[in-house]
């Protein structure tokens, strides 16, 4: 899975504790996941998709064999 995360932070302007607590999870957490190395929840990718108010699916994209 890639995560535009980096990307979205950079635009809005924010380090990964301020959307740690935007996001009500840890600064660790959103390390792991802009490093891969942590899949989110559901319920954390939904408000991680808030703080920047994009569809889920454009901030987390999966590469089709993962989905299969």
């Amino acid at each position: 899975m890639k995560t535009r995360l980096k990307e979205l932070r950079a635009r809005d302007g924010l380090n990964q504790t301020e959307l740690a607590k935007k996001a009500k999870v840890s600064r660790q957490t959103i390390s792991l996941i802009e490093r891969n190395e942590y899949m989110p929840s559901l319920i954390i990718a939904v408000r991680i998709a808030k703080v920047f108010q994009e569809p889920i699916e454009d901030i987390f994209i999966f590469a089709e064999e993962e989905l299969s």
